[in-house]
């Protein structure tokens, strides 16, 4: 009797000791659930789509906020603006950036749904407390942080080549500082080139090398610093996406509410709802990316300005172009906003659930 015991015995320290070795790893998983994996895939699936639809307003939105106001080589309008892209560049002129830009989306993406959710359920202690606007709000910016700090160097290197290409006036021939007072001379007049100037020195100030992701990289930390030179803007930039993302994000879960009740869940009203989030997010935060582009490009050789940062930006804006300068490219930007959260959102929500569903 005393064998069979002492084996059984035996048997169920091995059963605890082995229950015991599998249960931290089971706590350290707990972090990377399928479900947290299917808010990351299907985020990143949504910001490939939504990035992708609308590509050539993208860039257009991008050149029209950094070139200058008075020149008579600008892109002006939307589709005259278009029609003068297809033009001069073709469909890849369309799609110049767009790789990276992909590239930057994917994992921003799945960065910021996936913290959103996560924090989501940390506000609300896992569902035992409401979630009212405010969370909602401290959900998305701190989401919204949280991505653009893990891709911002994507998203400079792709500003850059957005731009490198378009036959819009950056160049000058001297720098003047944006903060220095000028005395009988206007401030646009001192920095403003002609287009014909423009258009002899961009061709030779990139090499077919320098357009691509990685040339480009390579330049910015040649000739800017190294890779400090990589996070241009950065805090202008998690200013601005911090309200920008929350809003978004609170917006689109209460539009939800009012729009798609019980029952009346079309694919029609559920795009409705990421459109209208997303341009009163986009058009409330406006200039807090106008911003983060000119801070952005401030760094290029043979640039037409360098700011010392942003407040001097802003001030330099205002001084120039006024109030509009702040909202240059809103409208581009606002037929660009709409498609691309509406995708963004449906798409999101499409993947999610087939993923969760299987």
């Amino acid at each position: 009797m005393a064998a069979p015991q002492a084996t059984s015995t035996a048997s169920k320290n091995a059963e605890s000791q082995l229950q015991n070795e599998v249960q931290p790893t089971k706590r350290n998983s707990r972090y990377l659930t399928p479900e947290v994996a299917s808010y990351f895939i299907a985020g990143g699936c949504a910001g490939a789509a939504s990035r992708t639809v609308v590509s050539p307003l993208e860039r257009l939105k991008i050149i029209q906020q950094v070139q200058q106001p008075t020149s008579d080589a600008n892109y002006k309008g939307v589709w005259r603006s278009l029609i003068r892209m297809w033009n001069e560049e073709g469909f890849k002129g369309f799609m110049r950036g767009n790789g990276i830009n992909c590239l930057r989306i994917v994992p921003y993406s799945a960065v910021q749904f996936t913290t959103y959710e996560q924090l989501k359920k940390w506000f609300t202690k896992h569902g035992s407390k409401d979630l009212d606007t405010p969370k909602r709000l401290a959900s998305g910016a701190l989401a919204g942080i949280t991505s653009v700090c893990s891709t911002y160097p994507l998203d400079l290197v792709r500003s850059r080549l957005s731009i490198a290409t378009a036959s819009i006036p950056l160049s000058k021939q001297a720098v003047v500082p944006a903060s220095s007072a000028i005395k009988g001379t206007s401030l646009a007049s001192a920095y403003h080139t002609s287009s014909s100037v423009a258009s002899s020195t961009r061709p030779s100030m990139y090499s077919p090398a320098d357009l691509t992701i990685w040339g480009m990289t390579l330049k910015i930390m040649r000739e800017e610093g190294g890779v400090r030179g990589l996070y241009r803007g950065l805090v202008t930039t998690a200013v601005g996406v911090a309200p920008y993302v929350g809003i978004n994000f609170a917006a689109y879960e209460f539009l939800r509410g009012v729009i798609t009740p019980p029952g009346k869940n079309s694919v029609v009203r559920k795009l409705s709802c990421g459109a209208l989030a997303g341009s009163i997010s986009q058009t409330l935060t406006y200039p807090f990316d106008v911003l983060r582009r000119k801070m952005q490009v401030a760094g290029m050789k043979g640039g037409s300005i360098k700011y010392t940062g942003a407040l001097d930006a802003l001030q330099s804006i205002l001084r120039v172009e006024g109030v509009a300068g702040l909202y240059r490219g809103l409208w581009p930007n606002l037929l660009k906003v709409a498609p691309s959260i509406a995708t963004s959102f449906f798409t999101y929500e499409l993947v999610k659930d087939f993923l969760v569903s299987s």
